[in-house]
């Protein structure tokens, strides 16, 4: 496969988020601080992913139907874990990661930044460009995963969930420090640990676990030691950690102040990318189209 187009001399990478809302602190550990790292050193296309069943994603899409293996859709653990308590299974639920394929190919990406719950897909992706390139010839590039730093699971307030607005388990990114901290407070720490002085064990407590994003080394291992001997309680442990966050969050909202005040200035940012990704979709469709036979109508013009 020939060299990803790009701007300069950088690869071009893809990713996209669901619009379900305010971004929360889920989002923001596992995808959203990576993405802003990543902008000076790739070609990044990053998208909501709101509306490419109406566009030439879902186009694109169609045309993988013919290269994708039924069983291979089979296989996938979120088909399987969405669709094991269903008596009818919508085939959207099958034919999604053929979807989230042609999000990323119809870009040409080289990369997709993943954590290990998107891997799977992301072989998928793999395999049908492989697939269409053999039927087809040379089109698409053999994406690969760019994987970050290991952040392990984010597990949400409630100690045994993934983050999850629907699950009420995590603090959206813009909220008020008064309102951090009517999140952080509810949170599920040790649970053998039942009064404030009984020794505590950090390895266990998730709390604990998010102090590595927002506390400093010294301070962490000093709530580390003083959790072991019993002499900080976890609202104490909690407070630090939801002051931290909110400092942590506050320039995003006064960010976001600022775009809610103009938001002419959004807009125009969202046009700009929007026709930019635009012109690469449509010339990568149509040389799809033109590997498949299926440019009757630019022939007979």
């Amino acid at each position: 496969m020939s060299d990803t187009p790009s701007t300069g001399a950088k690869k071009r990478i893809f990713s996209g988020m669901q619009p379900s809302g305010e971004a929360h602190l889920g989002n923001y550990l596992g995808a959203l601080r990576r993405w802003v790292g990543m902008q000076d050193d790739y070609d990044c296309i990053w998208c909501i992913v709101d509306e490419h069943a109406i566009t030439a994603g879902a186009e694109l899409a169609w045309l993988f139907n013919a290269v994708t293996p039924v069983g291979d859709l089979e296989r996938m653990t979120q088909y399987k874990d969405k669709s094991q308590n269903l008596e009818s299974i919508p085939a959207g639920i099958l034919n999604y990661p053929i979807l989230q394929a042609a999000d990323i190919l119809l870009y040409k990406a080289y990369g997709v930044p993943v954590g290990a719950d998107q891997k799977q897909h992301l072989e998928l992706t793999r395999e049908i460009a492989r697939k269409f390139n053999a039927a087809y010839g040379d089109t698409f590039p053999v994406t690969e995963p760019l994987i970050g730093e290991d952040v392990g699971r984010i597990v949400g307030l409630d100690g045994k969930s993934k983050m999850s607005k629907s699950l009420n388990n995590t603090v959206p990114v813009l909220s008020e420090p008064d309102d951090v901290w009517a999140r952080v407070r509810t949170a599920v720490t040790d649970p053998q640990r039942v009064r404030r002085d009984d020794p505590g064990r950090p390895e266990v407590c998730n709390v604990y676990s998010l102090h590595a994003f927002f506390t400093d080394d010294t301070t962490r291992t000093d709530i580390e030691t003083r959790c072991r001997a019993g002499t900080i309680g976890c609202v104490d442990c909690k407070r630090i950690l939801s002051d931290n966050i909110s400092d942590a969050f506050a320039p995003y909202r006064e960010r976001a102040r600022q775009y809610l005040e103009n938001p002419d200035q959004v807009r125009r940012v969202l046009n700009e990318g929007a026709e930019k990704a635009r012109v690469i979709a449509r010339e990568t469709l149509a040389e799809t189209k033109q590997r498949m036979g299926l440019n009757w109508r630019e022939a007979l013009s």
